[in-house]
């Protein structure tokens, strides 16, 4: 991720309404949710809703798919990601232990599927 890219992310997360957009869109991964859905979760109007949305649609943190009459917002979970390694790339100047507990507080809060899996096999 170049500079130019992050701070155009961290710019739309900087506001408290895009904010709450893409964390409530995070929480319904992987289904994502109808514009309409959002606005009316988040209690704001749909004009002003369609502009946050397209700001964070801008900044690539979330994705829009027509599905029939809806458009259904999804987070782009990768672009999380790119952003976090963005922040931490050069981390602790190769101590890792200073940085284990950061990369700690960075693990999903849920176990990847392919674990899942074993996890469910074995029982």
């Amino acid at each position: 991720m170049e500079s130019d890219a992050a701070i155009l992310a961290f710019a739309a997360l900087a506001q408290p309404t895009r904010l709450d957009v893409f964390r409530l869109l995070a929480e319904h991964e992987p289904d994502g949710l109808a514009a309409g859905d959002i606005a009316r979760r988040l209690d704001v109007p749909h004009n002003t809703m369609s502009t946050h949305l397209a700001t964070l649609t801008r900044a690539g943190l979330i994705e829009a798919e027509r599905h029939s009459r809806s458009i259904i917002y999804r987070a782009r979970l990768e672009a999380v990601h790119a952003l976090t390694s963005f922040l931490v790339k050069d981390c602790c100047g190769g101590r890792p232990q200073i940085c284990a507990p950061l990369i700690a507080d960075l693990s999903p809060c849920c176990p990847p599927q392919i674990l899942a899996d074993k996890e469910a096999a074995h029982d």
